[in-house]
């Protein structure tokens, strides 16, 4: 049978079966069907033989229009009923305690039935930081959801790394120096800001605050988009969680102008709200009496179980920092041994594992549903991008991959529902 008629013949059982409404979640049927497509797109069309769709043009036309039914039924079938089970996914650990699952799918059943579960966050993970965020008291975390949903229709969340264009950024960064650069032992992603050297007066003359908030919630995206994935990709486990290195050699009581509380207020907001239990835990260096003064202040306007994740150190804070990062992870500034010479330096290296191409690749292929946002996360990503759209060629083996990766998938759901 030629691997077209299998595919189809697969898909039109499956549907008949309703095997992909039981078995699989939203997201990775879509993945199967925008693999599928893409697989006999047009522009993959010199991969296969001449013949490979039939020898007239009619038989061409028959074939993909078939394929494209197939395709469609999965995907009616899939909006009709919404799923309740586990699928493949890219092999990780899991740290997910019986308890919260449990919860957490508690929790699912209850925003599916009040239509309140989006495709794209229809995520375990996701689930329980909202729910960890409000104690797992469900009503109270359905509330925190429910403003989530209508804040990011409204401010256009989704859209955001397409929509938003942040020109000014280069002269932003150099007057709030911030960034990520590698990651810590366990594989999290590092975040830095030397907030001592931020001026807020010329700051808010490169841009305005609500210019900044939108660059701010659009690297949030692209942190969840591309980064934590791809250093999950990395580790071989969840990542939805950062260290972050806050420097304040310089910070005291002068520091804090009435632009920059408003700042942080309307900054803590929108990550509180929107973007819950993101922070594993932070380090505040170089802290002198200065500062200590100003924490007692800064304190009031954070959530008391953010706090409880910081550490203030002084001036010696090397040997914590290498207990949690690797030397070659962390900028020699900071006492490691990093560089990053060849990028204009650590702060504006961006270094990390969503810029190695066979993870990004990883990425590319298992979430197609947000390549319009995924291509622009990273210079590597537009890299790939490019040269995917300027020669779809470019892996010979793509194709031989992506119909392994379907057979196995078709074989796991038969599986299933011979099981049921």
């Amino acid at each position: 049978m030629k691997v077209i008629d299998f595919y189809i013949s697969e898909s039109r059982d499956l549907c008949k079966f309703g095997q992909a409404r039981r078995v699989a979640r939203c997201p990775y049927v879509f993945n199967l069907v925008n693999l599928v497509l893409e697989l006999i797109s047009i522009s993959q069309l010199r991969t296969f033989p001449s013949n490979f769709y039939g020898n007239s043009e009619d038989e061409r036309k028959t074939k993909l229009g078939s394929f494209k039914k197939a395709a469609n039924m999965i995907t009616n079938s899939f909006n009709k009923g919404r799923r309740n089970s586990k699928v493949m996914s890219f092999p990780m650990e899991d740290d997910i305690d019986a308890e919260e699952l449990k919860a957490a799918q508690e929790f699912r059943q209850k925003l599916l039935s009040e239509e309140l579960l989006p495709l794209k966050h229809d995520d375990t993970h996701m689930l329980l930081r909202f729910l960890r965020a409000r104690k797992f008291d469900v009503e109270k975390t359905k509330q925190m959801w429910s403003d989530m949903l209508q804040w990011r229709q409204e401010y256009g969340a989704d859209t955001i790394m397409e929509d938003f264009e942040f020109k000014e950024v280069d002269e932003v960064l150099k007057y709030y120096p911030q960034g990520h650069h590698g990651v810590d032992k366990d594989g999290r992603p590092v975040y830095i800001e030397k907030l001592g050297q931020v001026d807020s007066n010329k700051l808010m003359q490169a841009t305005t605050m609500d210019r900044y908030l939108r660059y701010h919630v659009r690297e949030f995206e692209r942190t969840f988009i591309c980064k934590f994935p791809a250093c999950s990709v990395a580790a071989k486990k969840h990542i939805d969680q950062s260290t972050t290195i806050l420097d304040v050699q310089g910070v005291g009581l002068t520091s804090l102008n009435k632009s920059a509380r408003e700042l942080i207020q309307r900054l803590q907001k929108v990550d509180g709200d929107n973007y819950p239990e993101t922070l594993n835990r932070m380090f505040i260096i170089n802290a002198g009496s200065g500062f200590r003064l100003l924490w007692n202040t800064v304190k009031s306007f954070l959530d008391p179980k953010t706090t409880s994740k910081i550490n203030v150190l002084g001036n010696q804070y090397q040997s914590k920092l290498l207990e949690i990062i690797e030397a070659t992870e962390l900028p020699e500034f900071f006492g490691g041994s990093c560089t990053c010479a060849d990028k204009g330096g650590c702060m504006l290296s961006d270094k990390g594992p969503w810029n190695d191409t066979e993870i990004i690749k990883v990425i590319f292929y298992i979430n197609p549903q947000r390549r319009d946002g995924l291509h622009k996360c990273t210079q590597t990503l537009a890299q790939f991008a490019y040269q995917k759209k300027k020669d779809p060629n470019q892996d010979n083996n793509k194709c031989n991959h992506i119909h392994f990766f379907l057979c196995e998938w078709f074989s796991r759901l038969r599986c299933r529902k011979k099981k049921s």
